[in-house]
Protein backbone atom coordinates (compact mmCIF):
# COMPACT_ATOMS: atom_id res chain seq x y z
CA UNK A 1 0.00 0.00 0.00
CA UNK A 2 1.33 3.57 -1.16
CA UNK A 3 1.59 6.07 1.82
CA UNK A 4 -0.17 9.12 1.11
CA UNK A 5 1.82 11.24 0.00
CA UNK A 6 2.52 9.11 -3.15
CA UNK A 7 -1.10 8.58 -3.54
CA UNK A 8 -3.10 9.72 -6.80
CA UNK A 9 -6.38 11.19 -5.72
CA UNK A 10 -7.26 11.42 -8.99
CA UNK A 11 -6.89 7.72 -9.86
CA UNK A 12 -9.85 5.52 -9.41
CA UNK A 13 -10.47 4.51 -5.58
CA UNK A 14 -9.24 1.11 -4.57
CA UNK A 15 -11.83 -0.71 -2.47
CA UNK A 16 -8.73 -2.63 -0.83
CA UNK A 17 -7.74 0.75 0.66
CA UNK A 18 -9.59 2.38 3.52
CA UNK A 19 -12.29 4.80 3.56
CA UNK A 20 -12.92 6.67 0.67
CA UNK A 21 -9.97 4.22 -1.24
CA UNK A 22 -7.19 6.09 1.08
CA UNK A 23 -3.95 4.36 1.52
CA UNK A 24 -4.06 5.50 5.36
CA UNK A 25 -3.28 4.10 8.43
CA UNK A 26 -4.22 4.59 12.58
CA UNK A 27 -0.82 5.74 13.17
CA UNK A 28 -0.25 7.92 10.65
CA UNK A 29 -3.49 9.45 10.53
CA UNK A 30 -5.32 12.51 12.49
CA UNK A 31 -8.98 11.13 12.11
CA UNK A 32 -10.57 7.76 12.77
CA UNK A 33 -13.88 7.31 11.34
CA UNK A 34 -15.34 4.62 14.57
CA UNK A 35 -17.84 2.22 12.87
CA UNK A 36 -20.74 1.54 15.79
CA UNK A 37 -22.57 -1.24 13.97
CA UNK A 38 -25.89 -0.44 16.53
CA UNK A 39 -29.70 -0.49 16.30
CA UNK A 40 -31.18 -2.45 19.12
CA UNK A 41 -33.72 0.20 20.35
CA UNK A 42 -34.92 1.86 17.07
CA UNK A 43 -38.72 2.00 16.72
CA UNK A 44 -39.75 2.12 13.64
CA UNK A 45 -37.23 0.81 10.54
CA UNK A 46 -34.05 -1.36 11.22
CA UNK A 47 -31.30 -1.22 8.84
CA UNK A 48 -28.82 0.89 10.45
CA UNK A 49 -26.28 -0.77 11.85
CA UNK A 50 -25.13 -2.10 8.64
CA UNK A 51 -24.84 1.33 7.42
CA UNK A 52 -21.39 1.56 8.43
CA UNK A 53 -19.87 -1.33 6.08
CA UNK A 54 -22.47 0.02 3.42
CA UNK A 55 -21.14 3.74 3.34
CA UNK A 56 -17.89 2.58 3.62
CA UNK A 57 -18.24 0.46 -0.21
CA UNK A 58 -20.00 3.93 -1.09
CA UNK A 59 -16.77 6.38 -0.05
CA UNK A 60 -14.64 4.03 -2.56
CA UNK A 61 -16.46 6.20 -5.43
CA UNK A 62 -16.13 10.04 -3.74
CA UNK A 63 -13.99 12.08 -5.67
CA UNK A 64 -11.50 13.38 -3.50
CA UNK A 65 -10.70 17.41 -4.18
CA UNK A 66 -12.82 19.56 -1.36
CA UNK A 67 -13.64 23.36 -2.39
CA UNK A 68 -13.26 24.53 1.41
CA UNK A 69 -10.66 22.33 2.46
CA UNK A 70 -7.98 20.71 -0.61
CA UNK A 71 -5.96 19.32 0.95
CA UNK A 72 -7.68 17.70 4.07
CA UNK A 73 -7.44 14.32 3.15
CA UNK A 74 -3.26 14.32 3.25
CA UNK A 75 -3.67 15.03 7.11
CA UNK A 76 -5.11 11.08 7.10
CA UNK A 77 -8.65 9.81 7.67
CA UNK A 78 -8.75 6.57 8.73
CA UNK A 79 -11.90 4.12 9.54
CA UNK A 80 -11.25 1.10 12.07
CA UNK A 81 -12.90 -2.19 11.26
CA UNK A 82 -16.42 -2.69 12.29
CA UNK A 83 -16.60 -4.95 15.40
CA UNK A 84 -17.95 -8.27 14.92
CA UNK A 85 -18.70 -8.78 18.68
CA UNK A 86 -20.26 -5.59 18.77
CA UNK A 87 -22.54 -5.80 15.53
CA UNK A 88 -24.01 -9.84 17.01
CA UNK A 89 -24.98 -8.56 20.63
CA UNK A 90 -26.92 -5.34 18.50
CA UNK A 91 -28.93 -8.16 16.34
CA UNK A 92 -29.23 -10.87 18.82
CA UNK A 93 -30.83 -7.69 21.09
CA UNK A 94 -33.05 -6.41 18.05
CA UNK A 95 -34.40 -9.41 17.75
CA UNK A 96 -35.49 -9.71 21.73
CA UNK A 97 -36.38 -6.00 21.51
CA UNK A 98 -38.97 -6.48 18.25
CA UNK A 99 -40.66 -9.12 20.49
CA UNK A 100 -41.14 -6.35 23.39
CA UNK A 101 -42.36 -3.75 21.54
CA UNK A 102 -44.58 -5.63 20.38
CA UNK A 103 -46.04 -6.80 23.47
CA UNK A 104 -46.02 -3.55 25.31
CA UNK A 105 -47.36 -1.58 22.61
CA UNK A 106 -50.99 -4.07 22.95
CA UNK A 107 -51.03 -2.82 26.03
CA UNK A 108 -49.32 -5.98 28.18
CA UNK A 109 -47.86 -5.54 31.33
CA UNK A 110 -43.97 -6.52 31.01
CA UNK A 111 -43.89 -7.42 35.33
CA UNK A 112 -46.78 -9.90 33.89
CA UNK A 113 -44.33 -11.83 31.97
CA UNK A 114 -41.26 -13.50 32.67
CA UNK A 115 -39.86 -14.11 29.14
CA UNK A 116 -40.27 -9.90 28.88
CA UNK A 117 -38.92 -8.80 32.10
CA UNK A 118 -36.05 -10.97 31.20
CA UNK A 119 -35.72 -9.39 27.64
CA UNK A 120 -35.50 -5.52 28.92
CA UNK A 121 -33.23 -6.24 31.55
CA UNK A 122 -31.00 -8.01 28.76
CA UNK A 123 -31.41 -5.37 26.57
CA UNK A 124 -30.85 -1.92 29.05
CA UNK A 125 -27.44 -4.47 30.14
CA UNK A 126 -26.35 -4.57 26.64
CA UNK A 127 -27.36 -0.66 25.91
CA UNK A 128 -24.34 0.04 28.90
CA UNK A 129 -22.20 -2.34 27.42
CA UNK A 130 -22.13 -0.32 23.93
CA UNK A 131 -22.03 3.26 25.98
CA UNK A 132 -18.86 1.61 27.73
CA UNK A 133 -17.22 -0.05 24.58
CA UNK A 134 -18.21 3.53 23.02
CA UNK A 135 -16.66 5.09 25.65
CA UNK A 136 -13.51 3.33 25.80
CA UNK A 137 -12.11 3.55 22.32
CA UNK A 138 -13.17 7.40 22.03
CA UNK A 139 -10.81 7.63 24.97
CA UNK A 140 -8.14 5.95 24.14
CA UNK A 141 -8.08 7.63 20.32
CA UNK A 142 -8.55 11.02 22.04
CA UNK A 143 -5.50 10.57 24.48
CA UNK A 144 -3.79 9.38 21.18
CA UNK A 145 -4.29 12.59 19.96
CA UNK A 146 -7.13 11.27 16.70
CA UNK A 147 -9.75 13.41 16.44
CA UNK A 148 -13.02 11.03 16.21
CA UNK A 149 -15.77 10.92 13.88
CA UNK A 150 -18.46 7.58 14.96
CA UNK A 151 -20.39 6.36 12.06
CA UNK A 152 -23.39 4.21 13.13
CA UNK A 153 -26.33 2.96 14.06
CA UNK A 154 -28.35 4.41 15.83
CA UNK A 155 -28.70 7.55 17.75
CA UNK A 156 -27.86 6.05 21.13
CA UNK A 157 -24.32 5.37 20.12
CA UNK A 158 -23.24 8.78 21.19
CA UNK A 159 -23.39 9.06 25.08
CA UNK A 160 -20.06 7.10 25.64
CA UNK A 161 -18.02 9.34 22.93
CA UNK A 162 -19.75 12.76 24.73
CA UNK A 163 -18.50 11.24 28.33
CA UNK A 164 -14.63 11.13 26.86
CA UNK A 165 -14.74 14.68 25.39
CA UNK A 166 -15.97 15.82 28.44
CA UNK A 167 -12.65 14.88 30.15
CA UNK A 168 -10.84 15.99 27.97
CA UNK A 169 -12.05 19.27 26.58
CA UNK A 170 -14.30 19.87 30.31
CA UNK A 171 -17.61 22.39 29.11
CA UNK A 172 -18.41 21.73 25.53
CA UNK A 173 -21.94 22.38 23.33
CA UNK A 174 -23.80 20.01 21.42
CA UNK A 175 -25.32 21.10 17.85
CA UNK A 176 -27.76 18.50 17.10
CA UNK A 177 -29.81 17.90 13.22
CA UNK A 178 -32.66 15.83 13.95
CA UNK A 179 -36.30 15.53 13.02
CA UNK A 180 -36.95 14.65 16.41
CA UNK A 181 -35.52 16.04 20.22
CA UNK A 182 -34.23 13.05 21.19
CA UNK A 183 -34.98 13.93 24.67
CA UNK A 184 -37.40 10.73 25.99
CA UNK A 185 -37.16 9.59 29.32
CA UNK A 186 -36.45 5.42 29.17
CA UNK A 187 -38.37 5.76 26.03
CA UNK A 188 -40.06 2.36 25.70
CA UNK A 189 -38.93 1.51 29.09
CA UNK A 190 -35.42 1.44 27.41
CA UNK A 191 -32.61 3.43 29.57
CA UNK A 192 -30.52 4.02 26.53
CA UNK A 193 -33.06 4.33 23.84
CA UNK A 194 -31.84 6.72 20.17
CA UNK A 195 -35.12 8.42 21.43
CA UNK A 196 -33.34 9.16 24.86
CA UNK A 197 -30.04 10.24 23.44
CA UNK A 198 -30.23 13.53 24.32
CA UNK A 199 -32.14 13.74 27.62
CA UNK A 200 -29.19 10.76 28.96
CA UNK A 201 -26.75 13.35 27.63
CA UNK A 202 -28.00 16.44 29.89
CA UNK A 203 -28.09 14.15 32.66
CA UNK A 204 -25.30 12.13 32.44
CA UNK A 205 -22.53 14.99 31.38
CA UNK A 206 -22.44 17.93 33.47
CA UNK A 207 -19.69 19.55 31.10
CA UNK A 208 -22.78 19.43 28.14
CA UNK A 209 -23.79 23.29 29.23
CA UNK A 210 -25.42 23.65 26.04
CA UNK A 211 -27.69 21.52 23.92
CA UNK A 212 -28.63 23.34 20.32
CA UNK A 213 -31.10 21.37 18.32
CA UNK A 214 -32.20 22.61 14.57
CA UNK A 215 -34.64 21.04 12.63
CA UNK A 216 -36.93 19.75 14.82
CA UNK A 217 -40.22 18.65 13.56
CA UNK A 218 -41.63 15.88 15.33
CA UNK A 219 -41.64 15.80 19.20
CA UNK A 220 -43.88 14.77 22.48
CA UNK A 221 -45.47 16.97 25.72
CA UNK A 222 -42.76 15.57 27.99
CA UNK A 223 -40.08 17.02 25.62
CA UNK A 224 -41.45 20.41 24.66
CA UNK A 225 -41.69 20.71 28.77
CA UNK A 226 -37.80 19.99 29.01
CA UNK A 227 -37.09 22.31 26.91
CA UNK A 228 -39.11 25.05 28.33
CA UNK A 229 -38.09 24.37 32.04
CA UNK A 230 -34.01 23.90 30.89
CA UNK A 231 -33.40 27.30 32.10
CA UNK A 232 -31.78 27.82 28.71
CA UNK A 233 -29.54 24.96 28.47
CA UNK A 234 -31.69 23.63 25.31
CA UNK A 235 -32.79 25.66 22.72
CA UNK A 236 -34.40 24.23 19.95
CA UNK A 237 -35.56 25.51 16.63
CA UNK A 238 -38.27 24.03 15.50
CA UNK A 239 -38.38 23.01 11.66
CA UNK A 240 -41.90 24.76 11.13
CA UNK A 241 -40.68 28.31 12.86
CA UNK A 242 -37.24 28.42 10.38
CA UNK A 243 -39.38 27.70 7.31
CA UNK A 244 -41.71 30.30 8.67
CA UNK A 245 -39.34 32.96 9.00
CA UNK A 246 -37.84 32.24 6.27
CA UNK A 247 -41.21 32.41 4.56
CA UNK A 248 -41.00 35.98 6.42
CA UNK A 249 -37.70 37.37 4.20
CA UNK A 250 -35.20 35.88 7.15
CA UNK A 251 -32.44 34.42 5.11
CA UNK A 252 -30.67 31.28 6.82
CA UNK A 253 -27.13 33.15 6.97
CA UNK A 254 -29.13 35.37 9.85
CA UNK A 255 -31.00 32.54 10.75
CA UNK A 256 -27.62 30.43 11.20
CA UNK A 257 -25.55 33.43 12.80
CA UNK A 258 -28.57 33.37 15.66
CA UNK A 259 -28.09 29.57 16.47
CA UNK A 260 -24.25 29.96 15.92
CA UNK A 261 -24.43 32.71 18.47
CA UNK A 262 -26.44 29.76 21.56
CA UNK A 263 -23.36 27.52 21.24
CA UNK A 264 -20.20 28.03 23.40
CA UNK A 265 -16.40 27.80 21.99
CA UNK A 266 -16.02 23.77 21.82
CA UNK A 267 -18.86 22.56 19.84
CA UNK A 268 -20.18 18.95 18.71
CA UNK A 269 -22.20 18.13 15.75
CA UNK A 270 -24.32 15.06 16.44
CA UNK A 271 -26.68 14.94 13.28
CA UNK A 272 -28.80 12.43 12.77
CA UNK A 273 -29.40 12.27 8.73
CA UNK A 274 -33.29 12.41 9.57
CA UNK A 275 -32.87 16.00 9.79
CA UNK A 276 -32.58 16.39 6.24
CA UNK A 277 -34.99 16.04 3.66
CA UNK A 278 -35.82 12.43 2.72
CA UNK A 279 -35.38 12.63 -0.89
CA UNK A 280 -31.70 12.28 0.82
CA UNK A 281 -32.36 9.09 3.54
CA UNK A 282 -35.28 7.58 2.41
CA UNK A 283 -34.49 4.80 4.43
CA UNK A 284 -33.99 6.07 7.62
CA UNK A 285 -35.62 4.81 10.33
CA UNK A 286 -38.03 7.24 11.71
CA UNK A 287 -38.46 9.30 8.46
CA UNK A 288 -40.47 13.04 8.85
CA UNK A 289 -41.60 15.27 5.72
CA UNK A 290 -39.86 18.40 6.04
CA UNK A 291 -36.46 18.73 6.50
CA UNK A 292 -33.13 20.51 5.36
CA UNK A 293 -30.93 20.34 2.09
CA UNK A 294 -27.90 18.65 2.48
CA UNK A 295 -25.77 22.25 1.92
CA UNK A 296 -27.77 24.12 4.75
CA UNK A 297 -26.28 21.96 7.39
CA UNK A 298 -22.79 22.42 5.96
CA UNK A 299 -22.99 25.88 5.32
CA UNK A 300 -24.11 25.86 9.02
CA UNK A 301 -21.18 23.95 10.30
CA UNK A 302 -18.85 25.92 7.85
CA UNK A 303 -19.94 29.38 9.70
CA UNK A 304 -19.43 27.64 13.52
CA UNK A 305 -15.93 27.32 11.94
CA UNK A 306 -15.60 30.85 10.65
CA UNK A 307 -16.97 32.00 14.17
CA UNK A 308 -13.61 30.58 15.71
CA UNK A 309 -15.68 27.94 17.45
CA UNK A 310 -13.83 24.47 17.55
CA UNK A 311 -15.35 21.64 16.06
CA UNK A 312 -14.10 18.76 18.80
CA UNK A 313 -16.12 15.75 17.52
CA UNK A 314 -19.21 14.76 15.56
CA UNK A 315 -21.39 11.69 14.51
CA UNK A 316 -23.34 10.74 11.45
CA UNK A 317 -26.21 8.43 12.36
CA UNK A 318 -29.51 6.79 11.31
CA UNK A 319 -28.18 6.12 7.73
CA UNK A 320 -30.29 3.42 6.39
CA UNK A 321 -30.05 0.84 4.24
CA UNK A 322 -32.22 0.22 1.57
CA UNK A 323 -32.43 -1.62 -2.28
CA UNK A 324 -29.89 0.62 -3.76
CA UNK A 325 -27.28 2.20 -2.03
CA UNK A 326 -28.75 5.87 -2.47
CA UNK A 327 -29.05 6.33 1.16
CA UNK A 328 -24.92 5.09 1.59
CA UNK A 329 -23.77 7.29 -1.02
CA UNK A 330 -25.70 10.57 0.67
CA UNK A 331 -23.78 8.97 3.77
CA UNK A 332 -20.69 8.60 2.45
CA UNK A 333 -20.28 12.15 0.70
CA UNK A 334 -21.52 13.60 4.25
CA UNK A 335 -19.43 12.06 5.78
CA UNK A 336 -16.59 13.34 3.28
CA UNK A 337 -17.23 17.20 3.85
CA UNK A 338 -17.61 16.65 7.88
CA UNK A 339 -14.09 15.01 7.94
CA UNK A 340 -12.51 18.05 5.60
CA UNK A 341 -14.80 20.71 7.78
CA UNK A 342 -13.38 18.41 10.91
CA UNK A 343 -9.11 18.55 9.91
CA UNK A 344 -9.54 22.44 9.24
CA UNK A 345 -11.25 23.42 12.71
CA UNK A 346 -9.17 26.08 14.71
CA UNK A 347 -6.70 24.87 17.17
CA UNK A 348 -6.27 21.47 15.00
Amino acid sequence: MPHLDQFNPNTVGNPNNNIFGLPSNEAESLLVVLPIPWEVTVSYGAGTSRAPEHVFKASIQVDLFNKDVHDGWKTGFFMREIDKKLLLKSDYLRKEAELYIDYISKGERVEDNKFMTKSLKDINEGGAYMNNWVYEHCKELLEKGKLVALLGGDHSISLGYLKALAEKHGQFGVLQIDAHCDLRKQYESFLYSHASIMYNALQEVPNLVKLVQVGVRDFCDEEWELICNSNGRVATYFDQTIKERQYEGETWKSISDEIIGQLPQKVYLSFDIDGLDRKYCPNTGTPVQGGFETEEILYLVKKILDSGRQLIGFDLVEIGVGQNDWDSNVGAHLLWRLCNLMVKSPSV
